[in-house]
């Protein structure tokens, strides 16, 4: 007789680094600057989402192998910002054998949650978690910061992009990939070193695809209104024939999916499309959910009380 207990696969604790005390956008420093984050009520700078993706690469590639690295997915929620000298795990839950898909979360070392997910390997993935979470968004109240943004809007332009070990991205993204892997919580030489790789190069990860894709994100040119602060509040990245190389170039296209709002936020989600650089061959997807906080946005009460009166 077998048993039906969901068993769980989990890391170690681990220490992420925050990388972008130097970020800046719209001529102001981001929300990972202390200051700035203090200013709009939070007790310090957040460490960048993304940066926890990389705690879960083990636990996938056990259950996966390199098929995770070629053809994986994973959909976050952040549930709690994570500050520089907190610790965090990483879990999933084991799939039954066969499985494609796999639950995840991650929590601090007091059992605070980080995040909530889902990992799959394609090419059938199913309804990710945060295609769930899209699936279920109520229409908006009246916006004001993207009150000029549409579903279906596209980028102003393709958007070449590339990652090699000692580019640095751009004052989105103040750091290389080589200081990155320095910090990283979760390294493996496949990263740097070709001959180690079992592609035969090295290999962006997973953590670098936001990198990748949202350091030329303002090419896109989206009416978003401004100057505000804006934080991730849902990510997803897909390899649909992955794995992406350091130092290969890529064509990103991207595509307003759906907006949203809460009390505290504007969202809008993007979907960028990474292609190989002829345009013509899909690598990889990346859907994130800017949320940009209201009260950041100087202006905002005037003009909510402008467009309900015009209303």
């Amino acid at each position: 007789m077998s048993f039906d207990t969901t068993l769980t696969l989990s890391g170690p604790l681990r220490s992420p680094r925050q990388m972008l005390g130097d970020q800046q956008y719209d001529g102001h420093a981001s929300l990972h600057d202390d200051g700035m984050a203090q200013g709009l009520g939070f007790k310090a700078a957040p460490i960048e989402g993304p940066t926890h993706f990389s705690q879960f690469d083990p636990l996938l590639e056990r259950l996966w192998g390199r098929a995770w690295f070629e053809h994986g997915c994973i959909s976050s929620h952040y549930l709690n910002m994570v500050v520089e000298g907190e610790q965090v795990r990483a879990f999933v839950d084991m799939p039954a054998p066969g499985a494609t898909r796999a639950r995840i979360r991650a929590e601090k070392a007091d059992g605070t949650p980080v995040l909530e997910g889902s990992a799959s390997i394609g090419p059938d993935h199913g309804q990710t978690l945060l295609e769930e979470r899209m699936a279920k968004l109520r229409p908006t109240g009246t916006l004001v910061i993207l009150r000029d943004i549409r579903v279906g809007m596209r980028g102003a332009e393709d958007e070449p992009v590339s990652m090699g070990m000692d580019q640095h991205m751009g004052d989105l993204y103040p750091f290389t990939l080589r200081q990155k892997l320095a910090c990283i919580t979760e390294n493996t030489p496949w990263y740097s070193d070709a001959q180690a790789s079992p592609w035969g190069r090295a290999i962006i990860p997973f953590e670098m695809v936001s990198v990748l894709v949202n350091a030329s994100s303002r090419k896109a040119r989206f009416p978003v209104k401004g100057p505000a602060i804006g934080l991730f509040a849902d990510l997803q990245v897909k390899m649909i024939d992955g794995p992406l190389f350091v130092g290969e170039s890529y064509l990103v296209r991207r595509e307003i999916v759906a907006v949203s709002d809460s009390r505290r936020t504007e969202s809008f989600w993007t979907l960028s499309r990474i292609f190989d650089a002829s345009g013509t061959h899909l690598k990889a997807e990346m859907l994130l959910n800017s949320a940009t906080l209201k009260d950041s946005y100087k202006p905002y009460g005037e003009e909510l009380a402008a467009l309900t009166s015009a209303g």
